[in-house]
């Protein structure tokens, strides 16, 4: 088994809250998010579904579950959308919502030491 190799990319300050910035982690483009409770989430940018760099999407929330006649949002910033097709998922786990496909993101571990961010990758 391949040993996965530890990639400092960057101050955790450098990266915006709510905001993905794609960094190379040797020949992957890896998405970093910096979410509001000071967690980093590591993304690698392909979309399951066709391939799409799906870090270029956009970070929101979703339409939850609910009773006919009601429209309920929710998960603000902890979903992210592709750019392709609109296929939704789980910042937090990879998973794509509601069960619409079968495929999820691929995640990476990430470590905050010092105020700097590396990557397992």
């Amino acid at each position: 088994m391949k040993r996965r190799q530890e990639t400092h990319v960057g101050a955790l300050e450098s990266f915006a809250i709510g905001a993905i910035r794609i960094v190379q982690v040797g020949r992957r483009e890896i998405g970093i998010l910096r979410s509001d409770d000071a967690t980093v989430h590591a993304l690698l940018n392909v979309c399951p579904h066709r391939g799409a760099p799906v870090c270029k999407g956009k970070i929101g929330g979703t339409m939850l579950p609910s009773a006919p006649g009601e429209l309920v949002y929710g998960n603000d910033g902890k979903v992210l959308k592709c750019p392709w097709h609109g296929y939704e998922f789980d910042i937090e786990t990879g998973a794509s919502l509601f069960g619409i496909m079968r495929g999820r993101l691929h995640k990476f571990e990430t470590e905050i030491r010092d105020g700097e961010v590396y990557v397992s990758a």
